[in-house]
């Protein structure tokens, strides 16, 4: 034995008092009884226990015991699937005790993620470690996680106190431990009345009660919920979110949680990340994300919003659908494009009168239980607009928005850029293709160069052997006045494009570009 350690030895009914003390870190090692912390006034201690309850006391101070703040360390994890890049270098860093919420649009990588951290599939790049411990090849049974499944995954063999303490069971833990877990978790989800039903005569909403209960019984230091109120109705869905919210602060645990619905993940939320592409386009609180989205994607995702193009006039100055606004984000340059974003909630509407910024038609006017939901066109843009008050369709109103509720935006891209070469001094090669443009002098036929094409300027159609190349409708995102689009092309490179046409998302199109619409530029070395 090292200095410091006491051998000693312990009785059952002393190891059952131990495990009613204050929990301040839960570690799982091998053997039996698992391994306890008990907390005096200045010190953690170990409790190692055997089958023949006999115990080692190592006393250590918290310096060493918390080296991280993080309980999951996701460093430069990438996932591939043959040549589909489902993760592409993800870095993320959750703290204890956190409510982390993963969302993102269907075939995001949220859910690939999920499993990554819970150990169903392994990284193709990076590393993962939770509690400090280095787990990415670790199988998922020795990890200090364990999940909530969107189909719940019950065992329909067995009653709702045996699928709970399946687990524990397997732990080969006491009998009375077990039966004294299984009825604290019971409570926990409100179903102290329910242990001996079989899981085939519960509702939705109970069989998911039973899952949480299973998974949180074990006492996890991360619990991973994968779309787990997906398949519930609107109103016990609403009642789950607020269930796991309570059940999160009383536990202490950290959760982290997919869904692809916008509003609950603003509901539960310590932290939200959102994802696209298997990218992560932002982290931040639920109102970070709301009010300062970073992207158009963010933006559009999450909530409604209007989007429009913008010129940045000077600080604090901004022209958007034909007017100019003061706003109070600076640091821009001078006519800077930008995108510009204003929540439909942020719009005053009012009777014509000299106070409107911008004055419109009523377009359409919906009644959304609290609040009416009207389209408003100023200035051939269609404004969404949230208010109290009703507007009647045809109507002419005002609108007036405060210079704090208008968020401004650096653009992504202003024009798509692509790598090309020159074939001969009417053609270039790009994309894959070879495409006819005009006669360009002082490059040479196989020289490399960049080719830029304004989005307005490529022509998508139905038919898409009237393409040069195809593609696949990946985004649509809606601009006031056009729809801009992302265009998958089938050599995997995305394209950009302006477009009045109404497209839908996995559309395969044809794509084209007009001689006179494609520049070239000399690459210098």
């Amino acid at each position: 034995m090292s200095a410091g350690e006491k051998r000693i030895g312990i009785t059952k009914t002393q190891l059952l008092i131990l495990l009613s003390l204050p929990v301040y870190e839960r570690i799982y090692v091998f053997p039996a009884y698992s391994r306890f912390n008990v907390a005096d006034n200045y010190d953690y201690f170990f409790i190692f226990a055997d089958r023949k309850c006999r115990g080692v006391f190592r006393p250590v101070t918290k310096s060493s015991m918390q080296q991280s703040n993080y309980i999951i360390e996701v460093k430069n994890v990438s996932k591939f699937f043959g040549d589909k890049i489902a993760l592409d270098n993800i870095n993320l860093y959750v703290k204890k005790g956190e409510f982390v919420t993963i969302l993102g649009p269907s075939g995001c990588g949220k859910t690939t993620l999920l499993r990554l951290i819970a150990g169903f599939q392994t990284a193709s790049e990076g590393e993962i470690r939770i509690a400090g411990q280095e787990i990415t090849q670790t199988p998922p049974h020795k990890r200090p996680v364990n999940t909530v499944f969107q189909k719940y995954a019950l065992f329909p063999h067995l009653n709702v106190y045996d699928n709970i303490a399946f687990g524990l069971k397997l732990k080969k833990l006491p009998k009375q431990i077990i039966e004294k877990k299984v009825k604290a978790a019971l409570r926990m989800v409100g179903m102290t009345d329910y242990e001996y039903r079989d899981v085939n005569s519960l509702s939705g909403g109970q069989q998911q009660r039973v899952a949480i209960a299973r998974a949180i019984v074990n006492e996890p230091e991360v619990l991973l919920l994968d779309e787990p109120l997906a398949a519930l109705d609107l109103k016990m869905r609403k009642d789950m979110q607020m269930e796991l919210k309570e059940m999160h602060k009383t536990l202490g645990i950290t959760f982290v949680y997919v869904t692809h619905d916008q509003e609950e993940a603003l509901t539960l939320s310590d932290t939200i990340v959102v994802m696209s592409e298997g990218r992560i386009q932002q982290i931040g609180t639920p109102v970070d994300i709301y009010n300062e989205p970073i992207n158009s994607f963010v933006a559009d995702f999450i909530g409604e919003s209007n989007i429009l193009n913008g010129i940045m006039i000077k600080d604090k100055l901004v022209r958007f659908a034909g007017v100019e606004f003061e706003c109070v984000d600076e640091g821009f340059g001078e006519n800077m494009p930008v995108d510009v974003v204003v929540r439909p909630e942020d719009w005053y509407i009012f009777p014509l009168s000299d106070a409107a910024q911008i004055t419109g038609t009523v377009t359409s006017s919906i009644f959304k239980g609290v609040h009416y939901e009207m389209v408003v066109v100023a200035n051939g843009y269609e404004f969404i607009v949230q208010d109290y008050h009703h507007f009647d369709v045809g109507q002419e109103v005002g609108l007036l928005v405060k210079p704090f509720d208008i968020h401004i935006m650096k653009k992504e891209r202003v024009c798509n850029s692509f790598e090309g070469e020159m074939i001969d001094e009417s053609h270039v090669d790009f994309l894959g293709c070879h495409f006819e443009c005009l006669p360009v002098k002082d490059i040479e036929p196989g020289e490399k160069v960049k080719v830029v094409v304004a989005f307005k300027d490529i022509i998508l159609h139905d038919n898409e052997e009237d393409g040069t190349l195809t593609g696949d409708v990946r985004f649509i995102l809606y601009k006031g006045d056009h729809y801009h689009l992302t265009v998958s092309s089938d050599w995997g490179e995305d394209i950009y494009v302006d477009t009045n046409d109404v497209w839908d998302n996995g559309d395969h199109v044809g794509i084209s570009i007009l001689p006179e619409k494609i520049k070239i530029i000399k690459v210098v070395d």
